[in-house]
């Protein structure tokens, strides 16, 4: 009995010297997909991170009175990331879903915008979101582990090849090659790569009805265990949206209300 008291008494002080290790730094660590994602997250030219999550983030952690770091990581791998402590919220366009939250959990959502299917202005397409058949023998693009590649591979499936990549950009580039016919993503992002030169050429097709795949809007990704985090940032949100920073921040990227109703 002694042997297992002090085996559990080691145990203990061992996991208390952990904890606090992992607290000596009260820095936050915001987990960003590498790739640029703009007007949401991008690099400038001297290698700075920004757009509009940056600039909520550096918000958020000055109304916590809180150190705050970005932790590049790949889109795919965003989630293990996370469950391995690479860092302490996932902070790059992640949608809230009911599949998500069986993983982890979720801050109250900072933004919300519709989906939306795109193709090249030359070629007509009646999409019918009842009617795999509309985009029949057709290859759509997505960015792999992304709501909008499940939400294609729903609706279209049966009746047309979805075609998956590791980035957004690589979607845009086979879209302009002419190797997919269409592509489905966040509607500000793409409305993003349609002022370009690339995107000129295309269009919005068909914006995607409400559907659980889609979500609840925008949060950050938390571990289910961190509930002092998650508490801590929805208050945070709340405040900046009640006294005005949500808004001013949101103005410099869009002319419309971002959150969402």
């Amino acid at each position: 009995m002694k042997k297992y008291v002090l085996g559990g008494i080691v145990l203990s002080a061992m996991l208390a010297l952990t904890t606090f290790a992992a607290r000596a730094d009260d820095t936050i660590r915001f987990g960003i997909a590498a790739e640029p994602y703009p007007p949401f997250t991008s690099k400038d030219a001297s290698g700075k991170w920004v757009g509009f999550e940056v600039d909520l983030m550096d918000a958020l952690c000055a109304e916590l009175k809180a150190k705050c770091s970005i932790v590049e990581v790949a889109w795919d791998g965003i989630i293990p990331a996370l469950q391995a402590n690479k860092f302490d919220v996932i902070w790059s366009s992640m949608s809230i879903t009911a599949k998500r939250k069986e993983t982890i959990d979720f801050t109250d959502r900072y933004y919300q915008t519709p989906a939306v299917i795109i193709g090249p202005k030359a070629v007509s397409y009646n999409i019918d979101f009842n009617n795999p058949d509309s985009l029949k023998g057709k290859i759509i693009g997505a960015q792999t582990s992304t709501i909008h590649a499940q939400f294609v591979q729903k609706y279209f499936g049966s009746a047309a090849t979805v075609k998956v990549y590791d980035t957004q950009d690589n979607v845009n580039a086979d879209l302009v090659a002419g190797r997919i016919d269409v592509e489905m993503a966040d509607s500000i992002a793409l409305a993003d790569f349609l002022k370009t030169d690339q995107g000129k050429e295309f269009e919005v097709k068909a914006t995607a009805p409400k559907d659980p795949i889609l979500g609840e809007g925008v949060g950050g990704g938390i571990l289910k265990t961190n509930t002092e985090l998650k508490e801590k940032l929805n208050k945070a949100i709340a405040a900046v949206r009640a006294n005005g920073t949500y808004d001013a921040i949101a103005k410099k990227y869009f002319d419309f209300n971002v959150y969402g109703s």
